[in-house]
């Protein structure tokens, strides 16, 4: 019925001790066994080893029936330089696949492990066992390392986000029964700001300390979705994407990039991943309706998907109808996950098919044309000059044959201007309408000084051509003197 080991220190030349089939729970107190050589302890209750690594010449320890769990209980055996034999047979421990190559690997001195010989081959399996738990563990080290990297980086960019589009205010009245809620990248989850991350472990802390967490933005290849995250994120579309990499990509998500910049590198996502057919948009500033128009440069898309988050075109109920009669030549298949109805379809071009010829009258007709096909310019000629009865088409034939002709291209009308573009056009227009005021200006000064002159020549002219019939008359009049005249203008001109 022996619970602890004690008293036993003054033994110095004890060699062999036997503690089988009793109540130990922890092996301790085993200081000043000098001569001890075997120690046994079957048939206990142990679950955690200590000081046996201090007997100078323990050579046999049975362990057999107890309660070992994990080669931590029992690490300072490993500590041990003359430990030749072992059993642990009857452990927890022993029941673990990894358990003989982890108990040879750390005890190089053993002999026999549960009463069989180690074999030369075994020690060497456990060594290559043993370095390959390594690089595994070493490996889910570094991934860990990288997944807490990506973590802080995205925060940090979420971070930089709420201070750029200046919403703190709005994300408190959002929450209110939420005190000092981190900034949250999806539904469920929050991503905690650094300096409130309390949970990682010493080793994960002292690690993460060295990571940077300065990137504005960051770029991410999963499976078949790429994500990008931060402005800086679209500076990847530049890369040389090899071919098969750029291939896979199926889905793109942008998350914490303004709308207006993601549109002017719409045209190079269609180049660079040619198989994309899904847009994610979450942290992006959709407000408007109109945003949508600029999706349309994509050359194929099947699904759309608009996170609430950053997105408050989302509260207006009509936003998918609206997408839908835009985006009409993609056929889309699922808006937000959920998959296109047929009615749908025919309740967007009810709400909207209006719409595009309500702005395909406001554009001038050299714009109009400019977005018909070939074919269909000849037709439109003949509606603008009234001979549409000429082309062999009736009144409500010809109706109803431009409705579908020209439906797709009305819908082209109907285009999104970002704001840096629409204040370049300003700009651009404001320097054109200076220089053609600053040209008609001058145009009309010359113009001016020209009818000054015309005005006065006509007064001056009659008195001008009196002098000059006067002056002719007089010089010819005696035609010696005259021709001795020119001969000497002639000779100076020579000289």
């Amino acid at each position: 019925q022996i619970t602890k080991i004690e008293n036993l220190s003054h033994l110095s030349e004890l060699s062999v001790l036997n503690l089988a089939r009793n109540l130990l729970t922890t092996v301790e107190n085993l200081n000043g066994l000098d001569s001890l050589t075997e120690l046994n302890l079957r048939h206990n209750q142990v679950s955690a080893i200590k000081d046996v690594d201090t007997l100078p010449r323990l050579k046999r320890l049975f362990l057999s029936f107890n309660n070992i769990s994990s080669f931590e209980d029992i690490l300072c055996l490993a500590d041990s330089s003359s430990l030749s034999d072992i059993t642990l047979d009857g452990n927890p421990i022993a029941q673990e696949t990894w358990y003989k190559h982890t108990v040879l690997h750390h005890m190089m001195q053993l002999r026999q492990l549960d009463m069989k010989r180690i074999t030369e081959e075994e020690r060497r399996m456990a060594s290559v066992a043993a370095r390959k738990e390594e690089e595994r563990r070493r490996e889910s080290h570094k991934q860990t390392l990288l997944k807490e990297k990506k973590r802080l980086t995205i925060c940090h960019i979420a971070r930089q986000w709420e201070i750029h589009q200046n919403r703190v205010v709005l994300v408190a009245s959002l929450n209110q029964d939420k005190d000092a809620e981190p900034c949250q990248i999806n539904g469920s989850t929050p991503y905690v700001l650094p300096e409130e991350s309390r949970s990682l472990d010493t080793i994960l802390s002292s690690a993460v300390q060295g990571l940077s967490v300065l990137e504005s933005h960051l770029v991410e290849v999963e499976g078949d979705t790429l994500c990008l995250y931060g402005a800086g994120a679209l500076e990847c579309l530049d890369r040389n994407w090899s071919v098969q990499t750029a291939g896979l990509i199926v889905t793109v998500s942008f998350m914490f990039i303004e709308f207006d910049e993601i549109v002017q590198v719409l045209t190079k996502l269609k180049i660079k991943f040619p198989n994309s057919v899904h847009l994610k948009f979450k942290e992006t500033n959709l407000v408007a309706l109109q945003q949508f128009n600029a999706l349309a440069q994509m050359h194929h898309m099947e699904q759309l998907t608009v996170d609430p988050q950053g997105n408050p075109i989302v509260n207006f109920t009509l936003w998918k109808y609206y997408v839908l009669f835009r985006l009409n030549h993609f056929n889309l298949q699922k808006i937000n996950g959920v998959k296109v109805a047929e009615d749908d379809i025919v309740m967007a071009e009810r709400l909207f098919g209006v719409l595009a010829y309500v702005a395909s009258s406001e554009l001038p007709h050299y714009r109009i044309l400019s977005l018909f096909g070939e074919s269909r310019r000849k037709q439109f000629h003949y509606f603008l000059e009234g001979k549409v009865k000429k082309s062999g088409i009736g009144g409500e034939e010809s109706s109803d044959h431009r409705r579908n002709g020209g439906g797709s291209t009305t819908r082209a009308m109907l285009n999104y201007t970002t704001k840096d573009f629409h204040m370049e056009k300003l700009e651009e227009i404001k320097e054109r309408k200076t220089f053609c005021q600053t040209y008609v200006e001058s145009l009309v000064k010359e113009a001016a000084d020209i009818n000054m002159k015309n005005e006065s020549l006509q007064k001056l002219w009659p008195q001008m051509f009196i002098e000059l019939v006067r002056d002719a008359v007089l010089e010819i009049r005696n035609k010696n003197s005259y021709m001795k005249l020119c001969l000497q203008r002639i000779t100076d001109q020579k000289q």
